[in-house]
């Protein structure tokens, strides 16, 4: 029988690791970036619980952190790095729900449930960077080529675990994959509803765009002869919101979320700005026509200003529906928990399960954000939701009864 006060108390440990953000007294928030600190503290003490709940931990390469029972068995997880300033609960929740329920379960003879902690969900560099190793989406030799804003190669930064990694968990060893998690929006809250359970993951596409001008004084060089990189940009902007408004749906998003300007001064035209462009849809096809509109905007914005383009490599997952089966229990599981506070809704934000979904089943449920705040130290839940999760978990494990795959 799951302990929610044992489970409460774990959430609130891990919180400990690069605790910030301080508000009403306490810190709310986390600073734990992947391979940083206070993420390997983290995961070191994470795998300490995991072996004293009876299961082996296991790192692999990537610094990935499984908590393997024997023989065939459910995986449940996902991930325990933070954005650079982040919440609590983000991938911390699903991880230590997941950890108490395969403790609860060996606890009273249940079915074998397996725990991760994916390595780097949050991007650091890439996206959703350990699970697309261990699922094959992308090599670890392209893993590593990869570099943080800072300049910071992934090969260097996850040698900090090396002594402690072993090779990659078989994935045939687990019969499906379910991950609990905040919603990271208003729906639930708004509608005082306790539980979502997903019914798909929208798809993705990130890459980095230079425009490329001429660094010049911002005294003496006319706004007609001017080749001024971020008027560059601030247009591209502008005429991009344009030009997509007839091909996107209200749930299409698009993010231009890190800016690098260079020189970066206030005297000093800027010659090289770097931004990263981010879409979503759930339509692989209108993914695919938005990377068109954006493309050929940069082309004619370029033109405008006299400027060069450079783009770094695309990086993308596509849409993910939900296994039906493991689906089916979960909604079961929430009529019994929260009965007439429930919905199925889809995830605009983008999780592990979608790259886990290329190996194994996967499903998917949110319990609400307070006020819809995410990806900041504000971010919290009541734990009274918290707790409703754990129990929608636990009951969807105890339908599955860790089923092997059809």
């Amino acid at each position: 029988m799951i302990d929610p006060d044992r489970f409460l108390s774990d959430l609130h440990k891990l919180r400990r690791f690069g605790a910030a953000g301080v508000g009403k007294g306490v810190c709310k928030g986390v600073r734990r970036p992947a391979y940083s600190e206070p993420d390997i503290a983290a995961r070191t003490w994470l795998a300490g619980r995991i072996e004293q709940a009876g299961l082996t931990p296991h790192f692999d390469p990537m610094g990935n952190l499984f908590g393997l029972a024997e023989g065939p068995s459910l995986l449940m997880g996902s991930h325990s790095d933070s954005q650079p300033e982040g919440g609590w609960l983000d991938g911390a929740l699903g991880v230590i729900a997941a950890l108490e329920v395969a403790r609860a379960s060996r606890e009273s003879a249940g079915p074998p449930i397996s725990v991760v902690s994916f390595q780097d969900e949050e991007g650091r560099f890439g996206v959703t960077t350990g699970s697309a190793v261990w699922s094959g989406h992308l090599s670890l030799d392209e893993a590593d080529a990869l570099t943080d804003h800072g300049g910071n190669r992934l090969q260097q930064m996850r040698s900090v675990l090396a002594e402690r990694s072993d090779g990659f968990v078989d994935p045939a060893r687990f019969t499906g994959f379910v991950e609990l998690h905040i919603e990271q929006g208003p729906v639930l809250d708004q509608a005082r509803e306790q539980i979502g359970v997903v019914s798909d993951i929208v798809g993705i596409r990130d890459m980095n765009i230079t425009f490329s001008g001429q660094q010049n004084h911002a005294g003496t060089t006319p706004m007609h002869l001017r080749r001024d990189a971020f008027q560059g940009l601030a247009a591209f902007n502008a005429a991009l919101n344009d030009r997509l408004r007839n091909v996107v749906t209200p749930r299409t998003v698009w993010t231009i979320g890190h800016v690098a300007l260079h020189p970066n001064a206030s005297s000093i035209v800027p010659g090289r700005v770097t931004f990263s462009m981010q879409w979503r849809d759930g339509d692989p096809a209108r993914l695919a026509r938005m990377e068109t509109i954006i493309r050929d905007t940069i082309a004619d914005i370029a033109g405008q200003y006299a400027l060069e383009t450079g783009f770094g490599p695309m990086l993308g997952l596509e849409p993910v529906a939900m296994d039906a089966t493991l689906r089916g229990a979960l909604e079961a599981a929430a009529e019994d928990v929260a009965p007439g506070r429930w919905r199925v809704m889809p995830s605009g934000a983008l999780h592990d399960a979608t790259n886990v979904a290329r190996l194994l089943p996967v499903a998917m449920l949110f319990v609400p954000s307070i006020g819809g705040i995410s990806h900041d130290f504000a971010e919290d839940t009541d734990e009274t939701d918290l707790v409703a999760g754990l129990r929608v978990l636990a009951g969807a494990a105890e339908r599955l009864g860790g089923q092997a795959r059809a």
